[in-house]
Protein backbone atom coordinates (compact mmCIF):
# COMPACT_ATOMS: atom_id res chain seq x y z
CA UNK A 1 0.00 0.00 0.00
CA UNK A 2 2.81 2.31 0.88
CA UNK A 3 4.43 1.64 -2.48
CA UNK A 4 1.23 2.58 -4.32
CA UNK A 5 1.01 5.86 -2.40
CA UNK A 6 4.63 6.71 -3.24
CA UNK A 7 4.08 6.01 -6.94
CA UNK A 8 0.86 8.06 -6.96
CA UNK A 9 2.60 10.96 -5.19
CA UNK A 10 5.53 10.85 -7.61
CA UNK A 11 3.20 10.85 -10.60
CA UNK A 12 1.16 13.78 -9.35
CA UNK A 13 4.33 15.78 -8.60
CA UNK A 14 5.65 15.00 -12.08
CA UNK A 15 2.47 16.43 -13.59
CA UNK A 16 2.99 19.69 -11.70
CA UNK A 17 6.55 20.24 -12.86
CA UNK A 18 7.00 22.96 -15.46
CA UNK A 19 7.98 21.71 -18.84
CA UNK A 20 10.73 23.37 -20.81
CA UNK A 21 9.28 25.41 -23.68
CA UNK A 22 9.52 23.63 -26.98
CA UNK A 23 11.32 25.56 -29.70
CA UNK A 24 9.14 26.62 -32.61
CA UNK A 25 9.77 24.69 -35.80
CA UNK A 26 12.03 26.51 -38.20
CA UNK A 27 10.10 28.43 -40.83
CA UNK A 28 11.28 28.03 -44.40
CA UNK A 29 12.88 31.15 -45.83
CA UNK A 30 10.59 33.28 -47.98
CA UNK A 31 10.75 32.60 -51.68
CA UNK A 32 12.47 35.47 -53.40
CA UNK A 33 11.78 35.61 -57.10
CA UNK A 34 14.83 36.79 -58.96
CA UNK A 35 14.83 37.79 -62.62
CA UNK A 36 16.76 34.58 -63.36
CA UNK A 37 14.09 32.48 -61.61
CA UNK A 38 11.20 34.04 -63.53
CA UNK A 39 10.34 32.62 -66.87
CA UNK A 40 11.48 34.85 -69.69
CA UNK A 41 8.15 34.05 -71.39
CA UNK A 42 6.13 36.08 -68.87
CA UNK A 43 4.42 39.02 -70.56
CA UNK A 44 4.51 37.61 -74.09
CA UNK A 45 1.40 37.61 -76.26
CA UNK A 46 0.21 34.41 -77.95
CA UNK A 47 1.68 35.61 -81.25
CA UNK A 48 5.07 36.34 -79.70
CA UNK A 49 5.06 32.98 -77.94
CA UNK A 50 4.19 31.09 -81.12
CA UNK A 51 6.86 32.99 -83.05
CA UNK A 52 9.43 31.91 -80.47
CA UNK A 53 8.24 28.35 -79.72
CA UNK A 54 6.44 27.28 -82.90
CA UNK A 55 2.86 26.03 -83.16
CA UNK A 56 1.42 24.74 -79.86
CA UNK A 57 0.48 21.07 -79.60
CA UNK A 58 -2.63 22.06 -77.67
CA UNK A 59 -4.76 25.20 -77.24
CA UNK A 60 -7.39 25.24 -74.51
CA UNK A 61 -9.72 28.13 -73.65
CA UNK A 62 -10.23 28.22 -69.86
CA UNK A 63 -12.73 30.94 -68.93
CA UNK A 64 -11.09 34.27 -69.72
CA UNK A 65 -7.69 32.63 -70.15
CA UNK A 66 -5.91 30.58 -72.75
CA UNK A 67 -3.54 27.66 -72.18
CA UNK A 68 -0.98 26.91 -74.87
CA UNK A 69 0.95 23.66 -74.57
CA UNK A 70 4.26 23.05 -76.31
CA UNK A 71 5.79 19.55 -76.40
CA UNK A 72 9.29 18.46 -77.19
CA UNK A 73 11.33 15.30 -76.79
CA UNK A 74 12.58 16.32 -73.37
CA UNK A 75 9.69 18.25 -71.78
CA UNK A 76 6.20 19.75 -71.90
CA UNK A 77 5.54 23.45 -71.34
CA UNK A 78 2.17 24.95 -70.46
CA UNK A 79 1.85 28.72 -70.85
CA UNK A 80 -1.21 30.46 -69.34
CA UNK A 81 -2.30 33.71 -70.93
CA UNK A 82 -4.86 36.14 -69.49
CA UNK A 83 -6.17 39.54 -70.57
CA UNK A 84 -5.07 42.60 -68.59
CA UNK A 85 -6.92 43.08 -65.30
CA UNK A 86 -7.56 46.75 -66.07
CA UNK A 87 -9.82 46.15 -69.04
CA UNK A 88 -9.52 44.90 -72.56
CA UNK A 89 -6.32 44.12 -74.36
CA UNK A 90 -4.12 41.35 -75.66
CA UNK A 91 -3.80 38.22 -73.54
CA UNK A 92 -0.31 37.83 -72.10
CA UNK A 93 1.58 34.98 -70.43
CA UNK A 94 1.14 35.22 -66.67
CA UNK A 95 2.34 31.75 -65.63
CA UNK A 96 4.42 28.92 -67.08
CA UNK A 97 4.64 25.27 -65.95
CA UNK A 98 7.22 22.82 -67.22
CA UNK A 99 7.32 19.08 -66.67
CA UNK A 100 8.69 15.84 -67.98
CA UNK A 101 6.48 13.43 -69.89
CA UNK A 102 5.99 11.41 -66.68
CA UNK A 103 4.62 14.50 -64.90
CA UNK A 104 7.66 15.34 -62.78
CA UNK A 105 8.75 18.99 -62.66
CA UNK A 106 11.76 20.00 -64.70
CA UNK A 107 13.95 23.07 -65.08
CA UNK A 108 12.07 25.88 -66.80
CA UNK A 109 15.13 27.46 -68.43
CA UNK A 110 16.28 24.08 -69.80
CA UNK A 111 12.81 23.21 -71.10
CA UNK A 112 12.35 26.64 -72.70
CA UNK A 113 15.77 26.38 -74.33
CA UNK A 114 14.95 22.92 -75.74
CA UNK A 115 11.64 24.14 -77.22
CA UNK A 116 12.80 27.50 -78.57
CA UNK A 117 13.06 27.78 -82.32
CA UNK A 118 16.48 28.62 -83.71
Amino acid sequence: MRRILLVAAALSLAGCMARAPQPEPAKPPPVVETPQARSNLIGMSAGELIQRMGQPALQVREGPGLKLQFRGRSCILDAYLYPPTEGTGVERVTHVDTRLENGNDTSQPACIASLTRS
